[in-house]
């Protein structure tokens, strides 16, 4: 009579085949370590505080994924974060009501987008280019129509509870926003045709993907996630800095997309990878913080994590595909 498998060690199995698999355990250990280390670490005050760490970077992060699953990068992400709340600001100020500007400063976002999407695919410009040129641009621009001081994000009651300012909201938007992309890229014709752009170029052109519709597309929607993220943090802090984002943040969430398992030569990626990617820097960030450890050395954590992540990554993608043959 043939032994019957421990049900443990099945789940076990099937745990460790998911893609995210290691990101999980890396998140788990991290938490039981600074816990131990410090017991404030899971006080409602710090899961508040951790919250915060997380929500913009992973909403950017979920924008940038589908960028390198098609095979493109968008640098210029953390410069329309700046722009977005500004636009807010003065058509709130020329009479128009706040859920207005904020509609405004997302259409901007998108037209940012846009264009780096047309400069990218119909000029043939490597995204890397056109977004490092689209970074300094709209940096520009907004230190500019700002004149480099910051304003008081307007007050509009309802519209600052919901879009950030009440308790866990920005966290809120960031978890629905990753479910909501998540599904988009695994159960929609428009994430089926992102994988398959950046997995085969050719070949998705040859069987009928429009791929230049589908870069430029979420070239967009990468450029109006950043712009949302700016806004939610705005409404948040309660104050529009023009020196907010930048390249700190579009860093931290491609990290966190490269560290939650999407491949930069596209092809291959989730949305929950990436926000467990970013959850896995802020928990690092903030535990650190809690420990008293320089600011300067998390530069040295992070590119550690973003090493062990990937062998990881690929020390359980070959255990997998080892388990298939």
């Amino acid at each position: 009579m043939p032994e019957r498998p421990n049900p443990w060690l099945r789940v076990a199995r099937l745990f460790l085949r998911q893609r995210e698999a290691s990101i999980v355990v890396v998140a788990i250990a991290l938490i039981i370590y600074f816990q131990f280390s410090n017991q404030a670490f899971l006080s409602t005050q710090n899961i508040r505080t951790l919250s915060q760490f997380v929500a913009a970077t992973a909403i950017i992060s979920a924008g940038e994924v589908m960028l390198l699953i098609c095979g493109e990068i968008d640098l210029s992400v953390g410069q329309v974060y700046a722009l977005a709340p500004f636009i807010m600001y003065f058509a709130n100020q020329a009479g128009l009501p706040l859920l207005v500007g904020l509609i405004l400063g997302l259409l901007v976002c998108a037209l940012v987008g846009l264009f780096n999407g047309l400069i990218t695919v119909v000029l043939k410009v490597p995204s890397f280019i056109t977004t490092l040129g689209t970074l300094f641009l709209i940096n520009g621009l907004t230190l500019t129509i700002s004149q480099g001081f910051p304003v008081l994000t307007p007050s509009e009651g309802w519209v600052n509870e919901i879009f950030g300012h009440a308790a866990y909201a920005e966290i809120i938007w960031a978890i629905a926003i990753a479910i909501v992309m998540q599904v988009v890229l695994s159960w929609t014709r428009w994430g089926l045709h992102t994988v398959a752009t950046g997995g085969n170029l050719l070949g998705a052109s040859e069987v009928g993907v429009n791929v230049a519709r589908i870069k430029i597309g979420n070239f967009m929607l990468c450029s109006v996630l950043g712009g949302f993220a700016g806004t939610l943090e705005a409404f948040r802090i309660t104050s529009i800095d023009p020196l907010a984002g930048g390249t700190d943040i579009m860093f931290m969430a491609v990290a966190g997309a490269v560290i939650g398992g999407t491949a930069l030569t596209g092809g291959l990626g989730t949305i929950v990878g990436a926000f467990l990617g970013t959850l896995v820097l802020s928990i690092l960030r903030d535990g650190f913080t809690l420990l008293g450890v320089s600011a300067f050395t998390f530069d040295i954590i992070l590119g550690a994590a973003i090493l062990v992540a990937m062998i990881l990554n690929v020390r359980l993608r070959l255990w997998r595909e080892a388990g298939r043959e």
